[in-house]
């Protein structure tokens, strides 16, 4: 058995160790939220958050530590993450509930479209360019609106940048959406095609 191969079968890599940082993180940056009332600690929080999700899939890449685990844990710890955020922002009223909204829907019909294709025996689907860059541009977006929760003068950079990125994240995560439905026709006829060739023959 190959090292790459071992290494696909390890439970603590570094990448795991890091998407488990990552969540237990999250009941702090919810109580900074709620229970502190610190809007700008929890965003500064939740950019590190966003940040070593890029760190955890690059070390695995460089490294060869990509596992069996990771390639679970990681996207549910992606979308807990996501949906956890999003909804806490709105929740304390930091962005729009248009905003929050529009970012959730994307990512509940992301996330049923893709167990709906593996339900079905497609194929993996890459992730697009452009999907990568609307996830950042969001991702810095609303740390950035609890970073504008306040009166200070440097603050309303905040809120501008937040707008700037968010916008165009929340533009390049729905164009990514309807990019996604060429290629997953295109997987699913490959999944299809891959277990009929798989099928051993009937007498």
């Amino acid at each position: 058995m190959s090292e790459e191969e071992l290494s696909s079968k390890k439970f603590w890599t570094i990448p795991n160790v890091v998407t488990i940082l990552r969540l237990c993180l999250l009941p702090v940056f919810l109580w900074l939220l709620f229970g502190a009332h610190r809007q700008v600690a929890a965003g500064f929080l939740l950019a590190f958050l966003g940040v070593t999700d890029y760190v955890d899939g690059y070390v695995a890449r460089r490294f060869h530590q990509v596992s069996e685990f990771g390639k679970i844990l990681d996207p549910v710890a992606d979308r807990v993450l996501v949906a956890t955020s999003v909804i806490a922002t709105m929740w304390v009223n930091a962005v729009p509930a248009w905003f929050g909204i529009a970012t959730l829907t994307r990512e509940v019909l992301v996330s049923i479209a893709v167990l709906l294709i593996a339900s079905l025996g497609g194929a993996r689907i890459d992730v697009l360019w452009i999907g990568k860059c609307g996830a950042f541009a969001l991702m810095v977006s609303y740390p950035m609106f609890l970073g504008a929760c306040g009166p200070a003068w440097w603050q309303r950079g905040f809120m501008v940048g937040a707008w700037g990125f968010g916008i165009i994240g929340l533009v390049l995560s729905w164009a990514a959406a309807i990019r996604y439905l060429a290629p997953a026709r295109a997987a699913l006829s490959r999944g299809r095609a891959a277990r009929r060739a798989a099928k051993p023959p009937t007498a």
